[in-house]
């Protein structure tokens, strides 16, 4: 609000003067005015401190609080137990107030915990280096497409799974709509929810780049990912996963064990907190062979003059770097501080899985998909019982036919460890309820 705005009126008049303009509204002539008409901004006058605390407590009272609705949303974005020890080390100023080191060798600190971090990546998705992380778990999967056709330039078609995120999908799309010799295509998916290897094997031809595919996929079901990455090899084709759940991978083999080349996850349930829009944290690990085609940085570890232990910036493919046009990536920043919370994370958390579509299906609420799955999971229930039980105070889940118009009275449940006994029960009663009148009728 304008009562924060840093500079005084003198302060602007100067800086004016020194540039010889006479307004800030000559900094935006050369804007046709039409434009310039359309984007003003009518905003408020500015607020005192006090006046604008009380604003937002006015809002916040707006939400639910904890006994309210029981939300049982997923869907790429997963509620989880944060230790309070993570924001707490985020704190500590050294991290929180740190930035890109473009002397690295001097900020041990950052190299060590990025260091650490992807050490972590590299153990969770099975592979042999990670980087230093990229935005989110779609711009890494889109980015990770890009390596791909650096890798087997020549080759043309991505083969992406249509049980692939929509957002992950429509991220790559938006990647390579400038590349006319990239064409992106959709496999189908299968009755039990996978993707239809069948349909994947027929397809591959000596054009294909890569094979994507979610792992948990979008409908929370496992993919055969081994299957997948055999079908890329024999077409000479590179495989790609992208997990938007990455606790997932405490409990299925990692893709790096699947023969996956390259692996790329959202690292949000790693102490980054259910936000609207992020931050994100994307996590991407590949193939030794590889790491010269890999965006972003790598941090690597050594020994100085005295036998000391030490880490170094031993990768750096950025335009910002001596690679400039050949860059393999224009990501500007590494996501320090979420890094960070995810390294925090991980080094405090245990393996654990939970599940609660055994009491749904005891209630006569059927699953639509047979495929194994992980956290998330398909129900079949009327959208318009989606639609009471969250005037209700329950949102059960999200209606997949927002995403897919075919999976009518779908809807995508997820259940994590802050979902306690009292929530799960309105949610099992909650959608029970139409079939246990139907059985009577």
């Amino acid at each position: 609000m304008s009562g924060y705005a840093p500079h005084t009126a003198g302060d602007i008049a100067a800086m004016l003067a020194a540039i010889g303009a006479s307004s800030i509204d000559d900094l935006f002539a050369h804007v046709p005015a039409g434009l310039r008409t359309r984007a003003a901004i009518d905003l408020p006058a500015g607020l005192t401190e006090p006046e604008l605390r009380a604003r937002f407590e006015a809002l916040a009272a707006r939400n639910a609080n904890g006994a309210g609705p029981a939300v049982f949303l997923g869907a790429g974005a997963y509620p989880h137990w944060v230790p309070a020890a993570v924001d707490q080390l985020l704190l500590r100023s050294e991290f929180l107030t740190a930035y890109t080191p473009y002397q690295p060798e001097v900020s041990q600190g950052t190299l060590q915990a990025t260091f650490e971090f992807q050490t972590f990546v590299a153990l969770l998705l099975g592979l042999d280096v990670a980087n230093a992380s990229l935005y989110d778990g779609a711009s890494a999967a889109a980015e990770a497409v890009l390596m791909a056709r650096r890798v087997l330039p020549g080759r043309r078609t991505v083969w992406v799974s249509s049980a692939l995120h929509p957002h992950y999908r429509a991220v790559i799309r938006t990647y390579v709509r400038g590349l006319a010799d990239v064409e992106v295509r959709e496999v189908p998916f299968a009755a039990d929810g996978r993707t239809d290897l069948g349909a994947l094997g027929a397809a591959l031809g000596p054009d294909a780049i890569a094979v994507v595919l979610g792992q948990p996929n979008v409908f929370g079901v496992l993919e055969d990912a081994a299957h997948a990455a055999e079908l890329a090899r024999a077409a000479g084709a590179l495989s790609i996963t992208a997990t938007a759940e990455p606790l997932a991978l405490a409990m299925v083999r990692p893709p790096g064990a699947c023969g996956v080349d390259i692996a790329v996850a959202e690292g949000q349930s790693f102490g980054l907190p259910v936000a609207y829009g992020g931050p994100g944290v994307g996590l991407f690990a590949t193939r030794e062979r590889y790491v010269r085609s890999m965006p972003g940085r790598v941090v690597g570890e050594t020994v100085d003059a005295h036998g000391r232990r030490g880490f170094v910036l031993t990768l750096a493919a950025r335009e910002q770097h001596i690679r400039r046009e050949r860059a393999t990536s224009n990501i500007c920043t590494n996501q320090g501080l979420c890094a960070l919370a995810v390294t925090i994370y991980l080094s405090l958390l245990g393996r654990q899985g939970l599940g609660a579509l055994d009491r749904l299906e005891a209630a006569g609420v059927p699953r639509r998909f047979g495929g194994p799955f992980f956290n998330e999971f398909v129900v079949q229930a009327p959208a318009a019982r989606w639609e009471a039980l969250v005037r209700e105070g329950v949102v059960a889940g999200f209606p997949l036919a927002r995403w897919y118009p075919a999976l009518e009275d779908a809807l995508l449940l997820c259940v994590t460890e802050v979902h306690g006994a009292r929530d799960i029960d309105r949610l099992v009663r909650g959608l029970a309820a139409p079939a246990a009148r139907a059985a009577r009728g």
